[in-house]
């Protein structure tokens, strides 16, 4: 049974329609059995690059309270990274954001770099630069930016970003490209539930048991918003145009506002 089929039910409150809930950070058998594996244990960093054991260490992210937390404007703004790399799959996961906050989930990671002072006039045009000229060495303060698809996590009713840029920055649009359709997200302060379909080219995104967006990622609205925002020609819009792998790393993203994840867990696909 797929989550998206009990419409516009609450999160975990499935279990009235026959679907058995694991507590939080658990999966049930039926989920066991069904090929779903758990990506956090609700204590530790186990299934992601420990941001405390980099050096010089990180602190975008902390546990707290059974939730992967992303920190307020940490000296070092980067993304909590899973180990493995995941190629087709169906992810799920419960969050919740901060008021005015900005946040999403990263899928089909293409590269990332560091952004420690380029020289541009524009933030697209640093990213660009960093990737010409890379940052060879892990600094203690800068922003390490994440080129991949998102799912965007946002407060659609007072964060910046939502307000002045429309739909496609709204929560769960696959940011900046294609906004969600009838995304119904919970008040501040409750958490959602999200899910994220990968297959070849097919993405879905889901928000709390609707499908809200369907689109292909060699859609030409892909070409077109990454020519728009990147530039053709440019590093950035052949990454995520040409998109060279496949197998990639999923990562939570600090936007420098706090956002909480729990109940994480992936099921691979064909």
């Amino acid at each position: 049974m797929h989550l998206g089929t009990w419409l516009a039910l609450p999160v975990c409150g499935l279990a009235a329609a026959g679907w058995l809930c694991a507590a939080d950070n658990q999966l049930s058998s039926k989920e066991q059995k069904a090929g779903w594996i758990l990506l956090f244990d609700g204590k530790t960093f186990a299934n992601w690059e420990d941001p405390t054991q980099k050096s010089p260490p990180g602190t975008s992210f902390t546990i707290q309270n059974g939730c992967l937390k992303a920190t307020a404007h940490p000296k070092i703004e980067e993304d909590l990274f899973t180990s493995a790399e995941w190629g087709n799959f169906d992810l799920q996961f419960d969050w919740r954001i901060s008021s005015r906050g900005n946040s999403g989930v990263k899928y089909r990671i293409q590269k990332r770099v560091w952004l420690t002072g380029q020289d541009a006039p524009r933030f697209e045009d640093r990213v660009n630069a960093a990737l010409a000229a890379p940052p060879t060495a892990r600094p203690a303060e800068g922003q390490e930016y994440v080129i991949g698809f998102e799912y965007q996590i946002t407060d659609d009713a007072s964060n910046p970003d939502a307000l002045s840029n429309g739909p496609a920055h709204w929560t769960a649009a696959l940011y900046d490209v294609l906004a969600p359709v009838r995304a119904v997200p919970q008040p501040i302060g409750r958490f959602n539930h999200a899910e994220i379909i990968v297959e070849g080219g097919h993405t879905e995104h889901w928000l709390n048991g609707r499908q809200v967006l369907d689109i292909r990622l060699d859609d030409p609205q892909i070409a077109s918003s990454m020519s728009k925002r990147w530039g053709e020609d440019t590093p950035v819009y052949d990454l995520l145009v040409k998109q060279p792998r496949a197998r990639c790393p999923i990562s939570l993203q600090n936007h420098g506002d706090e956002a909480w994840f729990k109940n994480i867990k992936i099921r691979p696909l064909r």
